[in-house]
């Protein structure tokens, strides 16, 4: 039972030192044109960033949702079980939300851009 508690425990401090993080790095990314959507850069940079926005507010919500189920759970195998499942899909999707950036961060990278609307701006994918 400690191992649980420990690894909640683990799990919920890296989901907000995440959430923390990826506040900042959003916060930073978002920009108001002066106009709807001159380039297709602009765009799919804003849904993006969009897009893993609302993921992670979704991933940090489900969690708190086992979290919930579990403190309600009253010692029940069923409903226990249930809450460490939806638990473990959320620091899942965490990983999996993170793994996405990190991959698409990296890409970029390589491509020499600093980020998509960069790249897509410069022309070297769509002309």
């Amino acid at each position: 039972m400690k191992k649980i508690h420990r690894s909640i425990t683990s799990g919920v401090v890296a989901t907000g030192t995440f959430l923390a993080s990826a506040g900042q790095v959003f916060a930073a990314d978002i920009e108001v044109p002066d106009t709807f959507f001159t380039d297709v850069g602009g765009l799919i940079s804003s849904v993006l960033t969009f897009v893993m926005a609302i993921g992670a507010l979704l991933v940090f919500m489900y969690l708190i949702w086992g979290g919930i189920d579990w403190i309600t759970s009253g010692g029940d195998k069923t409903k226990t079980e249930g809450a460490r499942n939806k638990i473990t899909a959320a620091i899942i999707g965490l990983i999996i939300l993170a793994a996405a950036w990190a991959i698409l961060s990296i890409a970029l990278n390589f491509l020499g851009a600093g980020d998509l609307n960069d790249l897509l701006r410069e022309g070297e994918l769509i002309k």
